[in-house]
């Protein structure tokens, strides 16, 4: 008895020390991954604030020369070395919101026959041929609006437009000739095709979690397919919703090489949407390696910090306008 009892007990100790081990082991394994995780998020912040800094340091020559002018003047003449981001500023943000203009309803669109009235066979190779829009480079889009896309324009479309509206005050001057071709119009349209696979893949995956037995409540009281996706889906699905546009006006926003290719490269404002434009990265892009001296280079750095700003105020707005929905919601 006194042996069974001394064994007994040699391996409880001895399972107290394997258990000790283990979770001393889990311990520090807890201990490592939060150290971790805590040290990317440290590393993220400092490189953004890394970013912010440099753009900030390399903007003060031309902020400094410039003033507040640099935000509301046209010129952008490397010779004399004046500067004005304005017609940057302009198109960046003309095509990205006729890009959403054009690309939000079609996605919505897209999403809702996928979901809702695409046979089933159908959905899953649909999905995956608009899918494959968002895998092809940028500057394929680009080549391709400027051989193929940019002429069509100019002989058909733009004429129609110049045509349709030259008697109709206001939008005269908006759809003004001559018919380029390329230009801000091109630009935004070649953005809603890039952004359309996004906006559309969204969408449909936040349809998808939607409970099929309140849109089945909703059908057997009597409510058609709009009224279910108006009344029902809509609301459900508001926060993604929101949240799938931003992230497609971040992405239009920030296109550089297929804007570049088919806008046109002109520093002024035109008050026709046919007429050529720049934006903040086709400029970037076009005449940084060209940038030999102190204040055009911080000129470019200065866009940079703008695209930047524009960027972050638009996130910031769309969270603001999450926590808005995520609000009524609760409620």
């Amino acid at each position: 008895m006194a042996e069974a009892a001394l064994s007994t007990v040699a391996k409880s100790a001895a399972f107290g020390q394997v258990r000790e081990k283990v979770l001393r082991r889990f311990e520090i394994g807890d201990q490592t991954f939060h150290v971790l995780t805590k040290l990317s998020a440290i590393a993220v912040l400092l490189l953004l604030g890394g970013v912010i800094l440099s753009l900030v340091q390399g903007s003060i020559p031309a902020l400094s020369t410039f003033g507040f002018s640099f935000l509301t003047s046209q010129a952008w003449n490397p010779v004399t070395e004046n500067f004005g981001a304005a017609p940057a500023i302009y198109g960046t943000l003309v095509t990205s919101l006729i890009a959403l203009m054009i690309a939000v309803p079609i996605g919505f669109g897209i999403a809702v026959f996928l979901t809702e009235l695409c046979p089933y066979k159908l959905r899953r190779p649909i999905g995956i041929a608009v899918e494959l829009l968002a895998g092809i480079p940028s500057i394929i889009y680009g080549i391709w609006g400027m051989f193929i896309f940019a002429p069509f324009l100019q002989a058909t479309v733009q004429p129609a437009l110049i045509a349709t509206f030259a008697h109709v005050p206001g939008l005269n001057q908006v759809f003004a000739g001559p018919p380029y071709g390329i230009g801000i119009l091109t630009a935004s349209l070649i953005l809603a095709i890039m952004i359309l696979p996004l906006i559309s893949s969204i969408s449909r995956d936040v349809f998808n979690t939607v409970p099929p037995v309140l849109k089945e409540a909703a059908y057997g009281v009597g409510c058609t397919r709009w009224e279910v996706m108006r009344s029902i889906v809509a609301p459900y699905t508001g926060v993604g919703l929101v949240g799938g546009v931003m992230l497609a006006l971040g992405r239009a926003l920030g296109e550089t090489m297929a804007v570049t290719f088919v806008i046109g490269n002109a520093h002024k404002i035109y008050p026709s949407i046919l007429g050529p434009g720049t934006t903040i990265s086709a400029t970037i892009a076009n005449e940084f390696t060209e940038a030999d001296g102190k204040l055009y280079t911080s000129s470019l750095v200065a866009l940079g910090l703008l695209l930047f700003i524009i960027t972050f105020i638009v996130l910031a707005v769309s969270r603001l306008l999450l926590m808005r929905i995520e609000g009524k919601g609760a409620r």
